[in-house]
């Protein structure tokens, strides 16, 4: 008597694509007798998780997609989506559809991890063979952190070098041309909603968030949820997901041989927004609408046959791909610790301001942060809303709030901004704004990319700072991107569209737009307010600079016993920027503040910032990779350097008040 055939879950997470699918042709290749395609709605990432609606639209939109491809493929198949958390649900699905395989693509995250150590248990214990392939990145995370004598890989060298001692990139697999019908989907178990809190995401909605209301959906057809389920805002970005987008995309860039074989990510403009200078393919890698692996190999056929100048590793778009490697890589290696200074064996110790809190149960930030200065919190909030006074900034922080993307470049200089160049402020505040407003947000790529730009981990060039007012002008020096995304300032003149506040008032009066105030009022009678820049750029570039150099020479990184006690505070001088509170200056370096600062009694809010008494992919800054990314530990020493001065801005700053 023959065994009977296999009856698969095949379980969709960050793979929303047919083609190039190794674990859904594992699946395929054993001929069920039915293949379940399911969608578990994680209660992780609804509620627990920084995602705002246009991320939300883009998951959507490649659920559907998704769904209806393979409806093509079999019409008695579709997407099965069932809202419910998949610790819970996958073993009631074990039983009720009399599953012999659960099938699904690798994912290295920390919490995914943890969570599929989890259901691999479950369902070894149901007797159900569980099949896991890779196919979210070029190399497999896990393997490439064993070939780099199993550390995190944090430069580009490293990863060559480890991919090196691995097989090559696989060959996509060929999309299927049919799929098994699905079994019989009755649902005759209990029904467990998850928790509703925490909700990290509950500011993002208008409405009830109703989606865990009924398992199948509110009409038991498994549909993908809706928005309005979400109780979501309305979604504001024009960038749509899908594999159907992402593969016309890829062939569109493909097909401009010359683009192709000479990208060079540097040299791109941050500026350019319609279109945009990249690619934009990051955030279908994301979802995994588009298969990293077919796109390598498309751009390698193209460089294969391309005959003229090409660019190379690591500024080309291969490059790109393997610095998202890198970061996948880190974290594979890290875990947790690695979105997070707190813990972290390779991310340099910052006392900057607003640092998290820890949770003192599992070592992990709980999302919350410590506030030693109102107006560091101040400074924090005007970035994140696109009212710092500086247009060029603003104008970004615009754009990502209402697109869900910005360029490379512009992410670096929002980044270095809001860090080591004018506000010093804890790298992770801006990551959680990222993971909320990116569509193409990779834990692995923003926490690494804050790290590479705070300065904390992967490149140690603290004293290179991007200027807001000169760096944009390389590419747009009539400034069309700020008149577009900051429209108060459109009819200013252009020798003014980056520093308005030089403006006489008749100009200001002219052009419809006074500088004035901080970013709490819009307009004065007729006119539109735009505000001052909330500090002297120079001057707190300067503070920024002497303040990660004397961090530099104490040396602490994120696992030092005293980084994790809070006696960190001591190392430092009173007077230094930050949450710091040593009775002298002998372990700073020249040129570190001396302003006083108040101190804050103990028990006040500042007692155990980093102590436990109380958490993209668009690549790096490629252009200094390789001089910087291997300089972990390392002092750059006190010399001022030769590009300290190569961005400066116009506009000068103060210690932040305490």
């Amino acid at each position: 008597m023959a065994p009977p055939k296999p009856r698969v879950l095949y379980w969709f997470r960050t793979d929303l694509r047919l083609h190039d699918s190794p674990a859904l042709k594992a699946a395929i290749d054993l001929k069920p007798e039915c293949l379940y395609p399911i969608w578990c709605w994680d209660p992780h990432y609804v509620y627990r998780a920084r995602v705002g609606p246009n991320r939300w639209q883009y998951l959507l939109d490649c659920q559907s997609d998704l769904s209806a491809s393979i409806t093509k493929l079999n019409p008695k198949s579709k997407l099965l989506v069932l809202r419910e958390a998949p610790q819970t649900l996958l073993v009631k699905l074990f039983k009720a559809w009399n599953i012999s395989h659960l099938i699904f693509e690798k994912d290295t995250d920390a919490y995914a991890r943890e969570r599929d150590d989890g259901v691999i248990k479950q369902a070894k214990e149901a007797g159900v063979e569980v099949i896991v392939k890779m196919g979210r990145t070029l190399y497999d995370p896990d393997e490439l952190v064993k070939a780099n004598a199993g550390k995190p890989t944090m430069s580009i060298t490293q990863v060559q070098h480890a991919a090196e001692k691995l097989d090559e990139v696989a060959k996509p697999v060929p999309t299927p041309k049919s799929l098994p019908d699905p079994g019989d989907t009755s649902l005759d178990f209990e029904h467990t909603p998850p928790s509703p809190t925490p909700d990290f995401n509950d500011i993002q909605c208008d409405d009830k968030e109703t989606s865990y209301t009924h398992l199948a959906g509110p009409k038991g057809d498994f549909a993908v949820p809706t928005t309005s389920e979400l109780g979501l805002k309305p979604a504001t970005t024009h960038h749509r997901g899908g594999e159907t987008l992402a593969l016309r995309a890829l062939d569109d860039i493909i097909s401009n041989t010359s683009y192709t074989a000479t990208f060079s990510k540097p040299a791109t403009a941050p500026t350019a927004w319609d279109p945009q200078s990249t690619t934009l393919l990051s955030p279908h890698h994301h979802f995994g609408s588009l298969s990293v692996r077919l796109f390598y190999w498309r751009v390698m056929d193209v460089l294969k046959e391309h005959k003229g100048k090409q660019s190379t590793v690591p500024t080309n778009l291969i490059g790109q791909l393997l610095f998202r490697d890198m970061y996948f890589g880190a974290q594979a290696a890290l875990g947790y610790s690695f979105a997070q200074t707190y813990g972290n064996t390779h991310c340099r110790f910052v006392p900057w301001h607003l640092l998290s809190k820890v949770d003192p149960t599992n070592g992990l930030i709980t999302g919350d942060h410590h506030i030693d200065s109102a107006e560091a919190e101040t400074w924090f909030d005007r970035w994140k809303w696109g009212k710092t006074g500086f247009p060029w900034i603003d104008a970004l922080m615009r754009q990502l709030r209402q697109e869900g993307w910005i360029h490379h470049l512009g992410r670096h200089a929002v980044a270095c901004f809001l860090t080591r160049g004018g506000c010093y402020i804890d790298w992770e505040r801006g990551a959680e704004v990222f993971e909320e407003w990116l569509i193409d947000h990779e834990v692995s790529c923003n926490s690494g990319n804050w790290q590479w730009l705070s300065c904390t981990a992967f490149y140690a060039q603290f004293y290179r700072c991007y200027s807001p007012i000169a760096f944009p002008k390389k590419t747009d020096p009539k400034g069309d991107f700020v008149r577009h995304f900051c429209p108060e300032l459109k009819d200013y003149p252009d020798k003014f569209i980056y520093e308005p506040w030089k403006a006489p008032i008749a100009d200001q009066k002219k052009a419809g737009c006074l500088i004035k105030g901080d970013g709490q009022e819009t307009e004065d009678g007729v006119m539109s307010v735009y505000p001052k820049p909330m500090f002297d750029f120079n001057a707190r570039r300067s503070i920024c600079i002497d303040a990660v150099k004397s961090a530099y020479h104490i040396n602490l990184y994120g696992n030092d016993p005293k980084v994790k006690d809070g006696t960190w505070r001591e190392l430092f001088p009173d007077s230094a920027e930050g949450p710091t509170e040593g009775k002298s200056a002998k372990d700073a370096i020249d040129g570190e503040g001396s302003g006083k600062k108040k101190r804050l009694k103990r028990g006040e809010e500042a007692s155990g910032e980093m102590g436990v008494d109380q958490d993209e992919g668009e690549a790096a800054e490629v252009g200094g990779e390789t001089k910087g990314g291997d300089q972990e530990g390392r002092s750059p020493g006190n010399r001022k350097r030769k590009g300290q001065g190569t961005l400066d801005a116009h506009f000068g700053g103060k210690k932040a008040k305490k």
